[in-house]
């Protein structure tokens, strides 16, 4: 590996200091957003016009989703679906934990958070996405964006001119607009992940529609598209979450693989061990696991451990799986969101 001179690293920071300081006076664009490279700028607060305005349409960021008594538009979306939602399943635990004591052994409402269910009991639902049809392919993706220091991470995608599945939380959004932005611009697949990133099973029907339905107003607010996919926090979903879901036209997608990379520090627990569910996933491929159904794990953009772990790994990954692509991609799902102006390739134009 080539490493660059004491010079030229001087000259670099050089120039990036006085590029920094031509970025700071420009935080109203995505471009000019995507250039800052010290994540303390990027993770700074700015104020983007668009949801300034808007902020009164939407929920409290950050807490549980409710449909607001003044919106009109989605008290009548929610009365129109109301019909189709699952009502004979009862809510869970709460929106902040479960407990499953009491709970069917037969899993009568396919609770994926109890028994990993992913083919619904009810007839009229879509079973969820937890691998990919293409053989020796990984499904890649990022939960819990978008992150405020994550130019670093998409300058390193775009480098290997990688896309991905990026699940986007409403809140998030409406924090970092030009950071959403930006993976469309580069061109990844954008999926819903909640506003509040609370157990879904926990929250009544409304609240639940509130959850998704806000998440996709905020989306559409700032990036200017309306994603048809979504990914329930923690994987918590049964049939009546599903049936809220598919009536707001979002296929659900799940995982087998889990990085757990979210946890490290979390009660001690060392990088040593995300690493090793990596390099699971990654023998499990070089051993031919997957040669007739590809893979989709579970990682995040949540912070910079996080995204590094995915930049050290990505070689690893490219080596052990043919393809690397997007979840719709592997799906050849062209028509990602419900605006047709915005196609993403079919899997055999789209082998990263």
């Amino acid at each position: 590996m080539h490493f660059p001179s004491l010079s030229t690293l001087a000259f670099l920071y050089a120039s990036s200091e006085l590029l920094v300081g031509v970025v700071a006076q420009d935080r109203t664009t995505e471009q000019g957003e995507a250039s800052i490279d010290d994540p303390t700028q990027e993770c700074s607060p700015y104020s983007y016009a668009p949801v300034s305005e808007a902020k009164n349409s939407f929920p409290p960021i950050w807490q549980p989703a409710t449909i607001l008594s003044t919106d009109s538009v989605a008290l009548d979306l929610w009365q129109s679906i109301e019909g189709r939602v699952l009502t004979n399943i009862s809510v869970k635990g709460s929106i902040t934990g479960h407990f499953t004591s009491g709970y069917p052994s037969s899993d009568p409402d396919c609770w994926w958070t109890y028994n990993g269910c992913v083919v619904p009991k009810h007839p009229n639902l879509s079973a969820d996405i937890a691998d990919v049809p293409e053989p020796s392919t990984l499904g890649y993706g990022f939960d819990d964006g978008p992150s405020c220091s994550h130019n670093t991470f998409y300058d390193y995608l775009a480098s290997k001119n990688q896309k991905a599945t990026m699940f986007f939380i409403g809140s998030n959004v409406m924090d970092y607009p030009l950071e959403a932005q930006r993976a469309l611009v580069d061109g990844h697949e954008i999926c819903v992940h909640t506003w509040s990133h609370n157990y879904m099973t926990g929250f009544s029907s409304q609240d639940a529609f509130a959850e998704l339905y806000y998440s996709l107003q905020a989306i559409k607010l700032v990036v200017g598209v309306t994603p048809t996919c979504w990914r329930p926090p923690y994987g918590d979903v049964d049939d009546r979450i599903r049936s809220i879901a598919s009536a707001l036209g979002l296929r659900t997608i799940l995982w087998k693989y889990d990085s757990n990379d979210w946890m490290e520090g979390v009660n001690g627990v060392p990088p040593s061990t995300i690493d090793a569910n990596y390099q699971s996933l990654i023998n499990d491929a070089k051993n031919g696991t997957f040669d007739s159904v590809g893979a989709i794990m579970l990682t995040h953009e949540l912070n910079n451990f996080t995204m590094s772990e995915a930049v050290k790994f990505y070689d690893q990954l490219s080596g052990a799986f043919d393809n690397i692509v997007p979840v719709g991609v592997a799906y050849n799902i062209t028509q990602p969101y419900v605006e047709t102006n915005y196609s993403m390739p079919t899997f055999q134009e789209c082998k990263f």
